[in-house]
């Protein structure tokens, strides 16, 4: 199994620049596999903050993340498709993949805080407009990640001539996370345009039936003629280390565990993290490494 983390940092500003490249270093140096940053501007209900509690710009902190690291790979945990036009969206991923070596993986959903787009003015239509808004950037995305300059003519969309010079180094593009466990639409989504699902796996979020959703996942593949083997199957877990002892790493290892007989091969961390909590989590990314993960089966 590999190990991702969801970042944190301090509640005073002028703190959050030191602390964050700590935390990365520490990452890095102790072979995490992934490094991910929400891309919200406010603090969302999870944390437990207040929603004026600091909550940096993703790609901001992405670019940040991309000059202080050479290994490890970056990921948005996810862009939600209202928050900037696909155009634009993808030339910014783009960028940022080619100036971190190719180490980025694209993270998009359809969204759901309401009360942040309202605050900010930014438009937020219902669920439905937004998951054909989400369908339109996936397509677009391959479009223009495969060098197709071609118009692009959608229902929310249009593009006259979507030029994606210098055009990423992965090929044939930076991985697509797709966020969400909706069986009719999202998992669909995935299916045809996805390389990684993510679940939640969050006290009080928990999605119950994990293994369901794996199998509507499978039948999605299938009808759209589509190996499911290809498509990572990772979750966002918050998991309470507490002080990081012994105790609580057992623990830990026994939950990813519990997730690896699932079929999930990365585990995203989230939570509070400390210098303490990410070093104690760090001393067992060689014993969860060697978690072993279900094999899908072919769909």
């Amino acid at each position: 199994m590999q190990l991702g983390v969801a970042l944190t940092w301090p509640d005073q500003p002028e703190e959050i620049e030191a602390a964050l490249s700590q935390l990365v270093a520490i990452a890095e140096g102790a072979g995490v596999d992934s490094l991910w940053t929400a891309d919200h501007f406010f603090q969302i209900p999870v944390s437990g903050k207040p929603a004026e509690a600091p909550m940096l710009e993703a790609y901001a902190t992405l670019a940040f993340l991309a000059g202080r690291t050479s290994r490890i790979r970056l990921g948005t945990l996810v862009t939600s498709v209202t928050y900037r036009h696909p155009g634009p969206l993808i030339k910014l991923v783009s960028s940022l993949d080619l100036l971190s070596g190719g180490r980025f993986t694209f993270g998009v959903g359809a969204g759901w805080y309401q009360a942040e787009a309202d605050a900010l003015g930014i438009p937020f239509p219902p669920l439905g407009v937004r998951f054909q808004q989400l369908e339109e950037l996936l397509q677009i995305a391959h479009r223009m990640w495969s060098d197709d300059r071609s118009p692009f003519a959608g229902r929310h969309f249009q593009l006259g001539a979507p030029v994606n010079s210098p055009n990423s180094p992965q090929r044939p593009h930076p991985p697509i996370l797709i966020g969400g466990g909706g069986e009719r639409r999202t998992l669909r989504l995935v299916a045809e345009y996805g390389d990684a699902c993510n679940f939640f796996d969050i006290p009080g979020w928990r999605d119950p039936e994990l293994e369901r959703k794996l199998a509507v996942l499978r039948e999605h593949c299938r009808a759209v003629g589509r190996d499911c083997r290809e498509i990572e199957r990772t979750t966002t877990t918050f998991f309470d280390l507490g002080q990081g002892g012994p105790a609580d790493q057992s623990r830990l290892l026994e939950h990813l565990a519990a997730l690896g007989d699932l079929g999930f091969s990365l585990a995203i961390l989230g939570g509070e993290w400390t210098e303490a909590t990410l070093e104690a989590v760090g001393s067992l990314v060689n014993r969860i490494h060697e978690i072993p993960v279900r094999e899908e089966i072919a769909s």
